[in-house]
């Protein structure tokens, strides 16, 4: 390579204003400069920072002007260290500083939590929601926050935990309802991933997540929207008095690899590309299947055509899978081959043990997901893989194509992303238009709350709504229900067609109670009940759906193999196990608690109430600790190991998640390593991981840095 004709160009495209271009071939040659270990010259570090990518900067050989630059784009972002910022991750952090509301859509390389770990370092602020669309995403943002801010804010991820003076929420929007009667004020509401609240590309969330945007903004002194891939965003109720930013300032550079020509749909073309390129590509690799059954077909042609590895932490996962979930799983054999799967069914613990695998230098080399990738975790690779055009049924869009090949790769580690489109026919480009649209679903809301920023037509809806409600449940009593925010959907419809069942049934609902008795076979009638309410969205016939309850009733006393053999009879295998889980424990729960709560104020009759039924089945019939710490990354069966030898009781109801983790912490891994017996290495391994997430940050004293900057 010619160094000196390429700066040459690059120093041409800065002349005349074409930033992105020069950032480009830029990075191209930083790349080339890293292959080669050459160390940067002077005019390569000057080029650097014409472009703004600071961090980029290599001290030893930069001018002392270039050093100045380095140095004044330093914050503090609660690491050890200040961190320097690129020119935009800067200017959009001066703005919040200055107190304004952003929605900000910027590349998924841009490096955004930077900005809010720094808003957090410098302003201190005293409480502060960060909502994520995933529990996956969660416990990755937990982890960051854990780490860097524990010794001055408690971090909060799960309900009903009792506020201390400084918080830091984390958790998807449907968990925020927890806290709205308790939160007097936020300084700060972030959105993750805040395209989510159109039903565009979320329709079965965007209502809680519209909500959650509603309520929580009433209250906070500012907003911070993030995004990637969108153009334009509609003025409304849900981002009054933002401004909506689109920065297109990438840090990386892919490199597109359009394979699908020369594969033209031939299928054998399309297998052997595939198999080529995981044997002659270095470095990690993201394969984007789309749908389940392309998964299944990825994982066979990876197993039947690539050699086992051999590493010994691969070998001690694959046998710790098959000693506790199930040895007839394609998942075990893939594991043996270096890859993993990644999907949004699996136990949050065996999602968050396969990332932590992939992000190890000698771990999984290959990860197979479905669009949980994009949605549930941050993670990068230097090549992305994208074998079908499909987002589950659906072909794949414009803005949810740019979301995947955005995750190749990543500053500091893969200058440049190689990206592989090996099915036919990718999406054409499109500039993406977001609306967020007041929906039907939230008609419960009131009215003269929100009356400036509705339209006469919604204001409308709302008031017959309610006047329906009423006759229902009477005035004071339906402004009791919407006051006391204790309905668990944010779907009005729904609720609605349960009170009107239950109130033109009412003798039928008082036998609900029976769902509390420790005799499953009384059960049947009101689990079917519950179902019908909402049909055709359980991905199984009804009655394996209730047979599965009612197996599950044994979680914490029977293993996952034991389940999985009286599963058996009735088509559930380990798949499908985990589906039924998470429906169990999210849709089906939701549908209890709303339930629960319209029959206190239409019946009024506590031989009604199914609290306790209710709390066993949104923890999956596992004591509630169990559960809650799966979203940290320790698996129930190790729990009940640690539960088995007295360490730790996870039956006592008294102790919180706080408590526990206090526990952990006081023990020291070591010790509660040594203390439980029949431990393997890979349970010892996933407990080293699971402290690295609980851990008190030991933060240095830095002096908080707040210049200006141009």
């Amino acid at each position: 390579m010619d160094t000196f004709d390429k700066c040459h160009l690059i120093s041409r495209h800065i002349e005349s204003n074409k930033l992105n271009k020069a950032r480009n071939e830029l990075i191209k040659l930083l790349d080339y400069y890293k292959s080669c270990k050459i160390p940067y010259t002077p005019l390569i570090n000057h080029l650097i920072r014409q472009v703004g990518l600071y961090p980029y900067l290599q001290l030893d050989t930069a001018s002392w002007q270039d050093r100045f630059i380095h140095e004044s784009f330093k914050v503090d972002t609660g690491d050890t260290s200040p961190k320097t910022l690129h020119k935009e991750q800067s200017v959009l952090l001066k703005r919040l500083l200055e107190g304004e509301s952003l929605a900000v859509s910027a590349p998924t390389s841009f490096g955004k939590s930077f900005i809010i770990d720094s808003f957090i370092s410098i302003k201190e602020p005293q409480n502060v929601v960060i909502i994520v669309p995933t529990i996956a995403l969660t416990d990755e943002t937990r982890r960051r926050i854990n780490r860097k801010f524990s010794n001055s804010y408690k971090i909060i991820t799960t309900t009903e935990v009792e506020l201390a003076p400084k918080n830091i929420f984390i958790f998807p929007q449907e968990r925020a309802a927890s806290y709205l009667d308790k939160i007097k004020k936020l300084d700060l509401l972030v959105i993750d991933e805040f395209y989510k609240a159109s039903p565009a590309f979320d329709k079965e969330r965007s209502p809680s997540l519209l909500k959650a945007i509603l309520q929580l903004g009433e209250i906070a002194d500012q907003k911070y929207f993030l995004a990637p891939n969108i153009s334009n965003l509609n003025k409304s109720i849900f981002t009054k008095g933002m401004e909506f930013i689109k920065i297109d300032f990438n840090t990386v550079y892919l490199e597109m690899n359009y394979l699908y020509r020369d594969i033209m749909g031939d299928k054998n073309k399309k297998n052997n590309a595939l198999v080529k390129i995981l044997a002659e590509t270095d470095g990690k690799t993201l394969i984007y299947a789309g749908t389940y059954a392309a998964i299944d077909e990825v994982s066979d042609l990876i197993i039947n055509n690539t050699a086992t590895e051999r590493n010994r932490l691969l070998r001690s996962f694959s046998i710790w899978l098959s000693k506790n979930y199930c040895t007839e799983w394609n998942l075990i054999d893939v594991v043996k081959k270096g890859s993993g799967i990644h999907n949004g069914r699996l136990h949050r613990s065996l999602s968050q043990i396969q990332i932590k695998l992939f992000e190890e230098e000698k771990g999984l080399n290959q990860l197979i997901s479905t669009s949980s990738i994009i949605e549930g975790v941050n993670t990068s690779a230097e090549n992305v893989i994208v074998w079908k055009n499909k987002n589950g049924s659906s072909n794949l869009n414009d803005f949810t194509y740019k979301n995947i090949i955005g995750r190749g790769g990543r500053m500091f580690k893969h200058f440049i992303g190689k990206i592989y489109i090996l099915d036919t026919n990718p999406p054409k480009p499109q500039e993406t238009q977001l609306d967020l649209e007041f929906p039907d679903e939230l008609n419960n809301i009131d009215q003269e709350e929100y009356k400036q920023d509705l339209t006469k037509e919604q204001i409308a809806k709302i008031i017959e709504y309610k006047d329906d409600m009423s006759k229902i449940f009477g005035k004071a009593e339906y402004e009791e229900l919407i006051n006391e925010s204790n309905i668990e959907s944010s779907n009005a419809v729904l609720i609605k067609k349960i009170a009107i069942d239950i109130s033109l049934n009412r003798s039928e609902w008082k036998g609900i109670g029976f769902l509390n008795s420790d005799d499953s076979s009384k059960w049947d009638h009101f689990l079917y009940k519950i179902i019908k309410i909402q049909p055709g969205g359980w991905g199984i016939e009804y009655s394996k759906f209730v047979k599965f309850i009612k197996i599950l009733e044994n979680n914490w006393l029977l293993s996952i193999p034991q389940l999985l053999k009286q599963l058996e009879p009735i088509g559930i295998d380990i798949d499908l196990f985990f589906q039924l889980e998470k429906k169990l424990t999210f849709n089906f729960s939701s549908i209890l608690k709303d339930v629960n709560t319209i029959l206190s104020k239409l019946l009024k009759d506590n031989n009604t109430d199914i609290s306790p039924f209710i709390y066993k089945t949104s923890h999956a019939f596992l004591p509630s600790m169990v559960y809650q710490l799966e979203e940290y990354g320790l698996p129930r069966m190790i729990s009940q190991k640690i539960h088995d030898c007295n360490l730790i009781n996870f039956e006592d109801i008294t102790l919180n998640l706080h408590n526990i983790l206090d526990r952990f912490l006081e023990l020291g891994s070591e010790q509660l390593k040594d203390s439980v017996p029949n431990l393997d290495s890979f349970d010892k391994y996933i407990i080293n991981n699971f402290y690295d997430g609980i851990i008190k940050n030991e933060k240095k004293n830095i002096i908080n840095i707040t210049k200006t900057w141009n």
